[in-house]
């Protein structure tokens, strides 16, 4: 796993560059945030095929667990990937309501998270 450091105005990102999934549960989510809370980011880029599939069924309650670990700590979350293949309505209404705040945000292409 490899963390490309970003400057956003002066907020330091990380970006989590790996081939293979590096979260699994809510307790590799918490690892990761607090490894790099203490290296001093403030918001965190994940992409898609960094996270289980299990994240984007809701039904498994684990995307609620894990973005509770990112509010609770105040990190941004920003999850970077091809949103549109998935079907279900409540996975639709649930990226819809968290892209309007600010703490977590699904966006299409890193850029984003840069023009926001």
């Amino acid at each position: 796993m490899e963390i490309k450091k970003h400057n956003l105005d002066g907020i330091q990102v990380a970006e989590i560059i790996s081939e293979e999934i590096k979260i699994h549960n809510t307790e590799d989510a918490l690892d990761l945030l607090g490894n790099l809370y203490y290296q001093g980011y403030d918001k965190m880029i994940v992409h898609e095929e960094n996270i289980t599939p299990a994240f984007f069924d809701l039904k498994t309650k684990l995307a609620g667990d894990i973005l509770q670990k990112f509010t609770q700590y105040n990190m941004a979350l920003y999850i970077i990937g091809d949103f549109s293949k998935f079907k279900s309505q409540s996975m639709i209404d649930f990226i819809c309501e968290s892209n309007k705040g600010s703490q977590v945000n699904f966006l299409g292409s890193i850029g984003e998270v840069f023009n926001k």
